[in-house]
């Protein structure tokens, strides 16, 4: 009986000091939500800003873009399709990755040519390979808001670099995005190529107000820079939108987890102190039949 209550004893510290590590990590998890949806809420107007530069500058310049320098947006041909995903490089996430390479893979299976993809993170890069989507570029998941500016630079030039080599014509990215609660869903957004189909979609921005807009200065520079700011948070609110997304998924798994231990502690604590009352029942009635057998008369 004394083994099986130490038993039970370990296990109920074993399961309060794991309920103890679930707390730590639901609780990391709901600040890091707090601070990307923070980042992706500052995005929103940025992005509405540099969407709005684009119509003056495409309205003053004409409909078309031939930019020089190191953003090449234009692209024909039927060659590779690039794609960028943002997934997660640690567990505990529930169908975070599984969620999003079904997502990808589906979206390019109709796709023409070879697939070229850059994988953020080694779970989902894990996924994909799996699925015949092997990864040409590998970069681990930012552990912060400051260092999603140098992983979104890194990725720039590898998407150049892969365009100037006749390697992609398209690119996509591919993320999780939050929802309500602790939910997210699979989206697609096309990078590049910035053609008639990016054009005309710019055009239908409504102008917010009665008067017409006009570039100051040259207008050719001033694309240049806008479509660079363009592209920069493009990728960056999706990084930032994935981060939220797998916090967001951390934490649904982590509050199941602690349910799990807080049902599991209570049958436990319930068996043991149901082993401590047999045993002390038992004793006493050692003590009861001891004392009986003393008194009674010989």
């Amino acid at each position: 009986m004394s083994d099986s209550l130490e038993s039970l004893r370990r296990k109920i510290d074993g399961a309060a000091e794991l309920e103890s590590v679930v707390r730590t990590m639901k609780a990391l998890a709901a600040s890091s939500i707090t601070q990307y949806e923070r980042a992706v809420q500052s995005l929103d107007d940025y992005y509405r800003t540099v969407e709005l530069g684009l119509v003056a500058c495409l309205h003053q310049t004409g409909a078309g873009i031939h930019p020089a320098g190191q953003v090449n947006i234009q692209g024909g041909g039927r060659g590779a399709t690039g794609a960028v995903v943002f997934g997660s490089d640690q567990g505990l996430v529930g169908q975070f990755n599984e969620v999003l390479s079904d997502f990808v893979v589906h979206a390019l299976r109709d796709m023409p040519g070879n697939k070229s993809i850059l994988a953020v993170g080694e779970r989902v890069q894990g996924q994909l390979s799996d699925a015949a989507l092997p990864a040409t570029g590998n970069f681990q998941v930012p552990n912060s808001i400051t260092a999603i500016t140098s992983l979104v630079g890194r990725i720039l030039i590898e998407i150049e670099a892969q365009r100037e080599r006749g390697e992609v014509v398209q690119v996509y990215l591919f993320h999780n995005r939050p929802k309500s609660g602790a939910l997210y869903e699979p989206v697609m957004q096309r990078l590049l190529p910035l053609d008639a189909a990016w054009r005309r979609g710019l055009a239908e921005l409504p102008w917010p107000t009665g008067n017409l807009p006009e570039v100051m200065a040259s207008g050719e520079p001033t694309l240049q820079a806008l479509i660079r700011e363009y592209l920069f948070i493009s990728l960056f609110r999706a990084c930032a939108e994935s981060l939220a997304s797998e916090n967001a998924s951390r934490l649904a798994a982590m509050q199941r987890a602690e349910k799990n231990i807080d049902e599991l502690l209570e049958d436990l604590n319930q068996t043991f102190h149901r082993l401590r009352q047999s045993a002390i029942d038992e004793e006493l009635f050692d003590v009861i039949a001891g004392f009986e057998a003393l008194t009674l008369p010989r």
